[in-house]
């Protein structure tokens, strides 16, 4: 059985629909680097580096599973809820433009960073492993060593997520009643 609210715009239930499955897919995602973090931390041994030197190289590894659970889960349920609460109070409906922004705007870009950490923190890790401990020479060797590309991706990636997600926010704001 299933049932759809009529009194919802249809732009709000497709943004609803992408939103709860971005949600789910970035959940399972977000609980699976956590088990992948952990067996692969397993495999830089506390001899082999030293003590400090370990924490380097799998902390930016075991900030991926928090920050694909914040982006990918929460923030889409909790936009969600925005729109739908602004409805509920009385605000005026947002523009499908609008909505297009964290859907396609947001939501891409939160998955990409999500990826940029992934490899940030298997280049740190693998470099670790292969026997490298001079933690400025790894960071040098992030994208191939070429600085302007790593600064140009991160530029624009960071920057879309957040344009995207602050056009949203703004359009909610204007929608709301003003009492």
């Amino acid at each position: 059985m299933t049932t759809t609210s009529n009194s919802l715009p249809e732009h709000y239930r497709d943004a609803a629909r992408v939103l709860i499955r971005f949600a789910i897919v970035m959940a399972i995602v977000g609980l699976l680097s956590g088990v992948l973090y952990q067996e692969s931390q397993k495999k830089l041994a506390f001899d082999a580096v030293g003590r400090g030197a370990r924490l380097h190289g799998t902390l930016h590894l075991a900030l991926v599973h928090g920050h694909i659970l914040v982006l990918g889960t929460i923030l889409p349920i909790a936009m969600a809820g925005l729109m739908l609460l602004g409805l509920k109070i009385g605000g005026a409906p947002l523009a499908t433009r609008t909505v297009k922004w964290l859907t396609r705007g947001f939501l891409p870009f939160a998955a990409l960073t999500t990826v940029l950490m992934l490899y940030k923190g298997y280049h740190f890790l693998l470099q670790m492993r292969g026997g490298v401990t001079d933690l400025a020479a790894i960071d040098a060797a992030y994208f191939g060593g070429v600085t302007a590309a790593r600064y140009a991706v991160y530029g624009v990636v960071h920057t879309a997520m957040a344009v995207s997600l602050g056009v949203f926010l703004v359009g909610v704001w204007r929608s709301l009643p003003r009492k």
